[in-house]
């Protein structure tokens, strides 16, 4: 059986994203890595419970995500432990200036979430 080891982000602001994830999710950073010849650069992002994300940037890759129908990657889904938080983290969230785009509610398969649109219009959902 296979595991997943890590989730990868393109982003256009690498410190930005990095301490969006740090500020209102507590992931810890390693020191990074930049590829002095390509323009590479990228951190690992740990959360509690062994998940790990990579936030990527480099000089040719720009644009933005967003809430677009398209194939591909969707959203990232953050557990908070239970509904209250999810209520308090959106409400953060909202207040810091970023946009709720649903929620919190009970969704049809019986999650309790909300979705904001974060850093550079990606969509990341709160669950318990």
């Amino acid at each position: 059986m296979a595991r997943i080891e890590h989730a990868a982000l393109y982003v256009n602001d690498l410190e930005a994203a990095r301490a969006f994830f740090a500020q209102y999710f507590g992931a810890v950073s390693n020191d990074g890595y930049h590829n002095s010849q390509t323009g590479f650069r990228s951190y690992f992002l740990s959360f509690d419970g062994g998940a790990r994300l990579e936030i990527m940037n480099r000089p040719e890759v720009r644009g933005s995500g967003g809430m677009s129908f398209r194939a591909g990657y969707s959203h990232l889904a953050f557990s908070v432990g239970s509904r209250e938080k999810v209520d308090e983290l959106t409400a953060r969230l909202k207040q810091d200036g970023y946009e709720v785009a649903s929620g919190p509610r009970v969704t049809g398969d019986g999650y309790y979430e909300s979705c904001i649109i974060a850093f550079e219009g990606n969509l990341v959902e709160i669950t318990v």
